[in-house]
């Protein structure tokens, strides 16, 4: 049985694998910008750290698109 945890995702109330990582959660949300930041629980995450950092439950993330803008 796979078990789903709730986590917000840029704000949007999200279900997902439970023990899930960054890269994994990159990878289903489709963010293959380059440039991409991304923050977990408010805090900034180092791109080597995306494939060890797993998600619990509540926890927020936000992936961040540098290059949007005018």
């Amino acid at each position: 049985m796979n078990e789903e945890i709730e986590i917000l995702v840029n704000g949007f109330r999200e279900k997902v694998p439970k023990g899930i990582t960054i890269s994994s959660l990159i990878l289903k949300f489709k963010e293959d910008d380059v440039h991409l930041i991304v923050e977990h629980n408010g805090r900034f995450v180092y791109p080597q750290k995306y494939v060890t950092t797993r998600i619990s439950e509540g926890d927020r993330i936000e992936f961040l698109n540098p290059n949007f803008g005018g």
